[in-house]
């Protein structure tokens, strides 16, 4: 007993001063969560990135002297004033992060009236073994607040101190209300003069604290109590409690990253602002009300949105699952569900795709839900659809008096849409925008099908529709009404289609459709005998489903790059929305991004490999998954 005792004495001792261990999100937040996004584990999440391809692109020795030149300026011009203006040092902060990092929005009362209490905004940020760190880092930054003279006091919330400051939205900083093309001059004028200040200021009071390892921020000290009455063991309903959130249990599992929208309590609350507001039908011919479009659109019967990421030895996995029961899924949704069939690339895809989709959607019922969604919305607008089909058919009878255009065009609509491109010809913007591509829409009667856009093509564009014979089958083409940009001289282009097997097939590039009509008498490889696509596939969708899609991001970036390289060199002022950021200042822009400093292609092609995205229905609801694999030449790197 006498040995026992002491052990007894120790153990109680370690365990009294042991850290606290913070929950994960879904066991902290409270359960009228509305919105949140965390990582879970932010030391993994670095470890993660550190071992992505992304992360190793950028530090390869191909991209110094880019990289040296983007952070060089990115300090200098960014970095250190937002440090001057805050009197803050970022290094002091950067290894915080070390479990948790959660922002979320609670309801905290509010129901969609301006009149209620409004939501509150959380911020948690586990640092574990930094607490001490963190309490130090506190406490200088009060002191610069106060020194600063901002508006400061300390407020109890479970008997621990918060520091509350105002924040105004006339506060903001120097260095973040400066465009990245403002003067480099530190005492040069604003390149606007603070248009910010002029207005009323809008202030609003953030409670900044610590418990145990655990940073916490909010704009409500209700919000925030929950918190701390969870840490302290504390027996409250939370987030994992919702059974909106306990329905994506799966979504969530071992992400490195993920986030929650409770939708339907979003919903509403719109709709319960909407139905406190009056006259609400007035100036409105339409009938046009928020609650009849969400409705149609099928939105009200959306419970939530999850979405989650994940790395491993293969690949990054993201997913995102609209939370819709098959049981209440009308307007978009019912369409988005599909008919659950095969998606992999047909056949005739060549190998040389560069991007791939394929829809398994019926055509006639997905146009009959289109019209009634349109129906639900207005009635009059529907009717202005009918009297719009009813026109176009009148006059192609004159030409075909059989002809009937619902019958005919939508009456032939299969459950099989198809769509590929091929990189692009050169190596300029205009190149790349004008990539050959082709679309096909799955038909059982694609000849009938053909034979109505003929007699309808004509009444949209003027002019007949030519016809040619390749190898047996008929090629229509018309030109189409693209007017040139100003100051080129782009040749006109015409849509060309024809019809083989159950396909209806368009484009703009003949060459394609040439191909596309060989492709039964060739031995040509097809994209899905490319090596690796057929296990990507499965990581997303596992069975039948409704959508697929494609995208070689090595070839993509190869020509992007070679574009972009381009026409940097020619002015700059083509590259954009690079160009937009600077305020279409080219020679800024080559001060920030000095494209010509990037290698070529084939010095860091390493580094990519291709992307598959697709969509799948449940009996709970519509899941997207993307899934990129670590490039072969990476896999050793990443084990």
């Amino acid at each position: 007993m006498k040995r026992i005792l002491p052990l007894l004495a120790a153990f109680a001792g370690l365990v009294c001063g042991a850290r606290a261990v913070v929950p994960p999100p879904d066991k902290l937040l409270p359960d009228d969560t509305l919105a949140m996004f965390s990582v879970p584990d932010f030391a993994k999440a670095r470890d993660v990135y550190g071992h992505s391809p992304q992360f190793q692109l950028w530090q390869d020795p191909a991209l110094k002297p880019f990289r040296d030149k983007f952070t060089a300026k990115f300090k200098d011009r960014f970095l250190a004033p937002l440090e001057h203006d805050l009197g803050i040092h970022f290094d002091d902060y950067t290894n915080l992060p070390q479990g948790q990092l959660t922002l979320a929005v609670t309801q905290n009362g509010w129901s969609g009236e301006t009149s209620s209490q409004t939501p509150a905004l959380l911020f948690l940020l586990d640092t574990r073994d930094k607490s001490s760190q963190l309490k130090t880092n506190l406490a200088d930054l009060r002191k610069k607040w106060v020194d600063a003279g901002k508006t400061l006091r300390t407020e109890k919330i479970r008997d621990i101190d918060f520091s509350v400051i105002t924040i105004s939205t006339n506060d903001l900083p120097k260095s973040l209300r400066n465009s990245p093309s403002a003067p480099s001059d530190s005492n040069a004028p604003e390149p606007m003069d603070n248009p910010d200040a002029k207005k009323p200021a809008v202030k609003q009071e953030f409670y900044v604290g610590q418990i145990d390892s655990l940073l916490v921020i909010g704009n409500s000290p209700k919000a925030i109590e929950k918190i701390a009455a969870k840490l302290a063991g504390a027996d409250l309903k939370t987030l994992s409690d919702s059974p909106g959130y306990a329905a994506n249990e799966a979504v969530f599992h071992d992400a490195v990253a993920l986030g929650w929208v409770n939708t339907k309590a979003l919903i509403d609350a719109f709709l319960h602002a909407q139905s406190e507001s009056s006259d609400a039908d007035a100036g409105n011919p339409l009938g046009l009300r928020p609650a009849k479009i969400l409705s149609a659109l099928g939105l009200d019967g959306l419970k939530s949105v999850a979405l989650s990421y994940r790395f491993s030895d293969d690949g990054a996995l993201g997913t995102l699952a609209l939370n819709v029961p098959e049981a209440n899924r009308a307007g978009l949704f019912k369409i988005l569900a599909g008919a659950g069939k095969e998606v992999a690339p047909p056949p005739f895809v060549p190998a040389d795709a560069v991007k791939f989709q394929r829809w398994r959607i019926d055509g006639q019922k997905a146009w009959a839900t289109l019209q009634s969604m349109v129906n639900a919305v207005s009635p009059q607008a529907n009717s202005y659809v009918d009297f719009a089909l009813n026109t176009a058919e009148a006059a192609a009878k004159e030409k075909d008096p059989n002809f009937d255009i619902r019958k005919m065009l939508f009456g032939n609509l299969g459950d099989d849409f198809i769509s590929y491109s091929k990189a692009p010809k050169g190596d300029t913007v205009e190149d790349l925008n004008s990539a050959p591509w082709l679309f096909l829409i799955g038909s059982p009667n694609a000849d009938q099908l053909a034979s109505g856009l003929k007699s309808l093509l004509p009444l949209v564009q003027a002019g007949g529709v030519a016809e040619r014979e390749f190898l047996g089958h008929k090629i229509y083409s018309i030109p189409l009404p693209l007017p040139s940009a100003k100051g080129t001289s782009a040749a006109p282009q015409s849509l060309s289609y024809s019809y083989s097997g159950n396909y209806l097939a368009l484009t703009i590039t003949p060459a394609t459709l040439e191909e596309y009509l060989r492709s039964g008498q060739s031995d040509a490889k097809s994209l899905r005998d490319m090596a690796g696509l057929g296990d990507a596939i499965q990581k997303v969708t596992p069975g039948n489903a409704s959508f697929l899609g494609f995208s070689n991001d090595s070839e993509s970036m190869r020509t992007s790059l070679a574009a972009l390289k381009k026409a940097f060199a020619d002015d700059g002022a083509s590259v954009t929305p690079l160009t937009a950021m600077m305020g279409g200042n080219a020679d800024k822009l080559k001060e920030w991004f000095d494209i010509s400093l990037l290698p070529d292609f084939d010095q860091v092609a390493k580094y990519f490999s291709f992307s598959v995205y697709g969509e799948t229905a449940t009996a709970d609801g519509l899941v997207f998954k993307g899934f990129t694999p670590v490039p072969p030449q990476l896999k050793k790197s990443t084990n």
